[in-house]
């Protein structure tokens, strides 16, 4: 009877590292695979969408980046704990396979099967590796790309798989495209888990700005955080712009599918969402981000021709106003725009991991029998 291949996948801290990790597990479980996520309690929070029959375990991790002195001292017993009992359950149920996503509660897993020689490899969304990942970089068999071109350590194994997008988003992918013109227009406005402030800062005056003959068409969807949504509701509703605000949006893919125009930050999962579904966006890199990684996560969009790329420090009300109107009111080029997200997606992307998840441990299991 042949045992049933199990995958430990190592994720945790944002969206951004959970919902490839989520695409992964969906596909994985599909094939027949056991699916085990190894997280935190912080990770534990975006869990929601994984299916249900995924296997969910909590391991001790910490970050440095975070917390005074006495927090910072309690890091290294912290991560040295999750490692060693991460290890002690890998002993008694060995995975086939440990895949990295990234964010400090990947380190107890991919440290464990650092230490037992499993086979092991990572996903990098970004365009620059995160500070795990690059801990891990020679470490594992090989970093799968979700960024073309990512910068890596020289001598380590890299390719380009692209961002796996949740199953939501695939439905969608390449969704029929309706032109801006003088009827109701949706523009989406997203921040990502993180920075969202300034979109809620910028945008509601640069809509505001608009012609009259073309404001009145525009119709808002704004995810602002909790501690913004209030100021910029009453802003909107002052300024007879039609809005829906909210500090999240469970069904962000139909949005998506049914905008005109996306301003966003330029985290991986939202230019992999733009360019699967394929819409002209206005992308405003965060400028905090590790390594400024979203400026090389808008990069491909923006070289394509799919988005137009305002640094953070150039953004103000006029210039976004200026950049909305030249795509509103050119549906020509807005089309254009929109097949040029399309042409930098990667729809399979999830299947080109599972490819190499399955490669890894059948090159795994010939070693060993071999």
């Amino acid at each position: 009877m042949m045992t049933q291949n199990y995958l430990l996948i190592a994720a945790g801290g944002t969206g951004g590292h959970m919902f490839p990790a989520q695409a992964l597990a969906e596909a994985m479980l599909k094939k027949g695979w056991r699916v085990r996520l190894s997280t935190d309690a912080r990770g534990a929070r975006y869990t929601g969408g994984f299916p249900h029959t995924t296997e969910i375990v909590e391991a001790s991790s910490a970050t440095f980046a975070r917390g005074g002195v006495l927090a910072k001292a309690l890091v290294a017993p912290k991560i040295a704990a999750g490692i060693a009992s991460m290890a002690w359950q890998m002993k008694r149920d060995t995975p086939d396979v440990v895949v990295g996503f990234g964010g400090y509660p990947s380190i107890p897993a991919l440290g464990a099967a650092t230490l037992l020689k499993l086979p092991r490899m990572i996903h990098e969304q970004n365009g620059v590796l995160g500070r795990v990942n690059q801990l891990f970089a020679k470490r594992v068999a090989g970093i799968a790309c979700g960024t073309w071109p990512t910068d890596v350590p020289e001598g380590v194994e890299a390719g380009h798989v692209g961002n796996p997008v949740r199953a939501a988003v695939l439905d969608r992918a390449g969704a029929g495209y309706i032109t801006p013109g003088d009827y109701p227009m949706s523009v989406l406005v997203m921040g990502g888990s993180q920075g969202a402030r300034i979109l809620s800062d910028v945008v509601p005056a640069a809509i505001a700005m608009l012609p009259e003959g073309l404001r009145q068409y525009v119709r808002v969807a704004h995810q602002a955080r909790d501690e913004d949504g209030e100021r910029v509701t009453q802003f909107y509703a002052e300024h007879g712009i039609s809005a829906d605000v909210q500090p999240f949006f469970h069904d962000v893919p139909s949005r998506m599918s049914e905008a005109q125009l996306v301003i966003s930050r330029a985290g991986a999962s939202s230019v992999a969402d733009i360019s699967v579904i394929g819409r002209p966006s206005i992308l405003i890199p965060y400028a905090a981000a590790t390594g400024d990684h979203q400026t090389a996560n808008a990069r491909g969009l923006v070289e394509a021709g799919g988005a137009i790329m305002i640094p953070e420090s150039r953004l103000d009300s006029a210039v976004l106003a200026e950049q909305m109107a030249a795509v509103l009111t050119n549906p020509n080029a807005a089309q254009q725009m929109a097949n040029a997200a399309l042409s930098v997606g990667v729809p399979d992307a999830t299947e080109r991991l599972v490819t190499l998840v399955e490669d890894l441990a059948q090159g795994a299991a010939r070693k060993e029998n071999g």
